[in-house]
């Protein structure tokens, strides 16, 4: 019998890529990159000349068929893979990326009548223009002793779907009342592959509040927030919830042709990019953090029963790997963090001698940072440039360098940025250690960990963990693929849950990070000095990074109002 294969496409920030999976082992055929013709739209709308607002972050919804189109023919092209041979297809998408769409599910944005209102477009996982609403939400969730909200390590970000669906409801009622439902991208496409919208039971319990024994929060919650809001989940969240692995649907005749793969190709409900390489990585039970580490960094850990953990955002029941309780918590920033300092901090000396040894800036950064032992720097740094997504969950905290003199040199910032995250990281593990969850050894994978060699070796230092380092360049991709072929079934050449997936197709690097002692001893001062400067800057002591945001605020504000006037 032919060897059959699935595929899984990766729904990142910038780009989609699409994998073709074997199933006999894991191996990736072939891959291919289509890049967002809009990109993250964060300036002004596409053709138009309105400006978007401070921390606002759109996307187009046709860049995502885009992917569809070009990727996939592209890697059965280059594969010469038979599509009779691809038996199923699963996705996994950056979350909470939301969209309001109309009776059709068509998106707003598509509608000439709306398409300039930016509340129609699609709002990225890193649309922090809702912080507002969500302070409003915990807080009324605090007063009224809601249940949820422990569950969520006692704050809802604004970068999640009710935070996100108050601020379209408060900007743009029109929108709010046109929209027939609001759904996470990554139901959205597969609804577009199938012509089914279903959404799954990790966006929905992660992103949107939803429990899998108590449902959505209740309606006398959403009616305290704002009365509008009262039928919101029987009206524009509607729509069953399905566990993972379930088979959303077959391919369409009209997406056939756009993809080249048969008409009843077997689709796998969404997924987010994170948790997807989770089995992807063979991890199936407890005591394992698995770390998705590119631009941020998520972190995952199963569990079997659910317990509360400060800062973590979400445990969901089913919301990695059924049968287990899922943790996550995370880190709004950590390769964005790098490549911003890459892009705006290095001097022209640095790319001139890069140039010249043939290497990148980061691979000269690196080489030149892994000659400084732990602490010789006399640096410290907190990691919030984008935020804090845990254990503290406040998207208003910035960025802080700590110990600079005249004599301080790139390399040194460098590293000094790189062990922010990794104290950030630790911070995470910490809460979940404490807590009564373990985390005995850590999982990585993403960009990060295949580039960085002395970002790894800082990670297992700083926690005092050994780390292991995922084989597959594209760790997301596969488990959407494995998931893929769950839908396909075991009868159709696939596997009947994601844990068989996972004995067969799961890949990791057979050496391992192991901490050394000496760094480990310095790295545990040096933290307990980041955890001081955490608390002091993070826990309300000295709110000085929110008093400088609220000022920078008024004054683009006031820029944006003065521009209007101009242009009117």
């Amino acid at each position: 019998m032919a060897e059959k294969y699935a595929i899984g496409v990766d729904y990142g920030t910038e780009s989609g890529r699409a994998v073709l999976v074997s199933l006999e082992n894991g191996k990736e055929i072939a891959d291919h990159v289509t890049l967002y013709r809009h990109g993250v739209i964060d300036q002004e709308l596409p053709d138009s000349r309105i400006e978007l607002g401070y921390e606002w972050a759109l996307q187009n919804p046709r860049d995502y068929i885009d992917v569809l189109g070009n990727s996939i023919p592209a890697i059965l092209q280059e594969s010469g893979v038979h599509p009779n041979d691809v038996i199923g297809l699963g996705i996994d998408f950056t979350a909470c990326t939301m969209l309001p769409v109309d009776e059709k599910g068509d998106p707003l944005s598509f509608n000439p009548e709306l398409k300039e209102n930016p509340h129609s477009w699609v709002k990225l996982w890193k649309h922090h223009a809702a912080q507002d609403e969500a302070n409003k939400l915990n807080e009324i969730a605090e007063q009224m002793g809601e249940d949820f909200l422990p569950r969520y390590g006692g704050k809802i970000s604004s970068e999640w779907m009710i935070a996100k669906i108050w601020q379209i409801l408060n900007a743009a009622p029109d929108i709010y009342e046109k929209t027939d439902r609001f759904v996470e991208a990554t139901d959205w496409v597969i609804a577009r592959l199938t012509n089914n919208l279903v959404r799954n039971s990790c966006t929905a319990g992660y992103k949107a509040i939803w429990h899998k024994q108590d449902g959505y929060p209740s309606k006398e919650f959403f009616k305290a927030l704002d009365p509008r809001l009262e039928d919101l989940t029987d009206t524009k969240l509607r729509g069953e919830v399905v566990p993972l692995g379930t088979k959303a649907g077959e391919l369409t005749e009209e997406m056939a042709r756009i993809t080249g793969l048969n008409v009843g190709t077997a689709i796998a409900v969404g997924n987010v990019d994170a948790h997807a390489a989770v089995p992807a990585m063979g991890v199936g039970e407890p005591g394992k953090l698995v770390m998705a580490m590119g631009t941020s960094i998520c972190h995952m850990l199963l569990g079997n029963e659910e317990k509360q953990v400060e800062g973590m955002c979400g445990v969901v029941e089913d919301g990695i790997i059924p049968g287990f309780y899922g943790y996550e918590a995370g880190q709004s920033a950590v390769g964005d963090i790098f490549a911003w300092f890459v892009d705006q901090g290095v001097p022209e000396y640095v790319k001139k001698d890069a140039d010249d040894a043939g290497v990148t800036v980061h691979q000269w950064l690196e080489k030149s940072a892994a000659t400084y032992k732990p602490g010789e720097t006399g640096l410290l740094a907190l990691d919030w440039w984008n935020g804090n997504r845990s254990v503290l969950v406040d998207t208003d905290l910035s960025g802080l360098l700590l110990g600079m003199t005249l004599q301080t040199k790139p390399e040194e910032i460098y590293r000094a940025l790189l062990e922010s995250t990794a104290f950030g990281t630790r911070k995470i593990v910490d809460a979940f250690h404490h807590n009564g969850i373990e985390v005995n050894e850590l999982y990585a994978c993403g960009g990060l960990p295949h580039k960085n060699k002395l970002l790894m070796q800082i990670y297992a230092d700083v926690t005092n963990r050994v780390i292991k380092i995922a084989d597959s360049f594209q760790t997301p991709a596969l488990g959407a693929a494995m998931f893929g072929a769950v839908a396909a079934g075991a009868a159709n050449g696939g596997y009947d849950t994601i844990l068989d997936a996972t004995k067969k197709m799961a890949r990791i690097k057979d050496e391992i990070i192991e901490p050394i002692p000496e760094n480990v001893a310095i790295y545990e001062e040096l933290y307990q000095e980041y955890s001081t400067l955490h608390d002091y800057f993070g826990r309300g002591e000295n709110d000085v990074m929110k008093r400088l945001r609220a000022i920078k605020l008024t004054t683009n504000n006031a820029q944006i109002r003065r521009n209007e006037h101009v242009n009117n």
